[in-house]
């Protein structure tokens, strides 16, 4: 039998719950769930793990995020809000401990604000108006104890988040496709370099990539998008945002699959990279020894080390260059520039397209 997915809440659908409790406790009496309004009209409970008045004029609420089965960093982390009564009818969120500042462009919220987006915000304070007395206000401060640490699991940083998560959320429920999650997640990279004024981006399938980029080009962060398996993916919204040139570099255990018309790279959705590197070393010569050794090899990192020894590493890998280059162009429509570069683990170039070699002055040496 079939079994349907849990849908979760988002840290700001979970803010706005321990907001509203907050309010409640302290103007009533404590509760244990809450219900709030959504951006898409349905109003839905949301358990309270805590709330207790403080003050006269403050309370303080606890709710805890419930990812339901979508695979996501912030499941079960608990978020705070501490609500201080006014007499202005005016609602205001802050930031405490946990929560992220901005330090890029291109992200929903300015440079130098918290990282609290502009739709959860408006859910917290819609939430508590409800349950505010007549022509009082409140200043709301929501604090996420384990934001810190939770937010080394993200991609934050390289987006620009420091020191804390994201409060996010644009129609408070977390859908349980946790890869088009991950996907989407990553897309806000290549945001970040088109505000940056940047029109050519290196994009890489991880850190691997990075390393090796920064080294050979002096790339700026900013300028470097991570893809993980989802190479097509990211390539596709380069092209549609309006990226001029893509530089692709990247080691042969991931950018050999693109030869093969496999945009997808991790293992499970196809992997034909020995019979791609033994086609391409048969084209540039190699005998049937070598392009035996080549198919039963383990990595492709062993052959590489096939290749050196009969004197076709670049040879070959250049031809798949060459056809990455070809495969991504036709992907993208042609809408950007495409150079590609083929890297060893120790960041040694094994191969690159034509347009590569053009690219920066130290190539035309290698």
């Amino acid at each position: 039998m079939a079994r349907f997915l849990k849908y979760g809440i988002t840290t700001g659908a979970t803010a706005a719950a321990a907001a509203k409790a907050a309010v409640i406790a302290l103007v009533s009496k404590p509760v244990d769930r809450v219900v709030i309004p959504t951006p898409i009209g349905i109003r839905f409970e949301i358990p309270v793990k805590e709330s207790k008045k403080l003050s006269a004029d403050s309370a303080v609420a606890t709710a805890v995020k419930d990812a339901g089965d979508d695979i996501d960093a912030t499941d079960k982390i608990e978020i705070h809000a501490t609500v201080r009564l006014t007499g202005d009818g005016k609602v205001t969120v802050k930031s405490g401990k946990g929560i992220g500042k901005v330090t890029k462009l291109g992200l929903a919220v300015p440079v130098g604000e918290s990282a609290i987006n502009p739709m959860p915000k408006k859910m917290i304070i819609d939430a508590v108006r409800e349950a505010l007395p007549n022509g009082k206000g409140a200043e709301v401060v929501i604090d996420i104890p384990e934001g810190e640490a939770v937010a080394k699991k993200t991609l934050n940083a390289k987006l620009g988040i420091v020191c804390g998560i994201s409060v996010l959320g644009t129609t408070g429920v977390v859908k349980p496709f946790s890869m088009e999650a991950w996907k989407r997640s990553m897309v806000p990279q290549i945001d970040i370099a088109l505000a940056k004024g940047y029109k050519r981006v290196f994009v890489v399938p991880g850190n691997i990539g990075e390393r090796i980029t920064k080294k050979l080009f002096k790339a700026p962060d900013e300028a470097i998008i991570q893809t993980g398996d989802f190479m097509g993916y990211m390539l596709n919204k380069a092209a549609e945002k309006g990226v001029k040139e893509i530089m692709l570099l990247g080691h042969p255990g991931k950018l050999v699959k693109l030869a093969a018309g496999i945009f997808n790279t991790h293992h499970k959705m196809g992997d034909a990279r020995a019979e791609v590197i033994a086609a391409y070393a048969g084209a540039a010569g190699a005998d049937s020894d070598a392009i035996n050794r080549i198919l039963q090899s383990n990595t492709t990192e062993e052959a590489a080390e096939i290749l050196k020894q009969v004197n076709l590493s670049r040879a070959t890998f250049d031809r798949i260059a060459e056809k990455v280059r070809s495969r991504v162009m036709e992907r993208i429509k042609e809408k950007a520039k495409v150079s590609v570069i083929i890297v060893s683990l120790d960041g040694a170039v094994l191969g690159m397209d034509e347009s590569a070699r053009c690219a920066e002055p130290w190539l035309n040496s290698t």
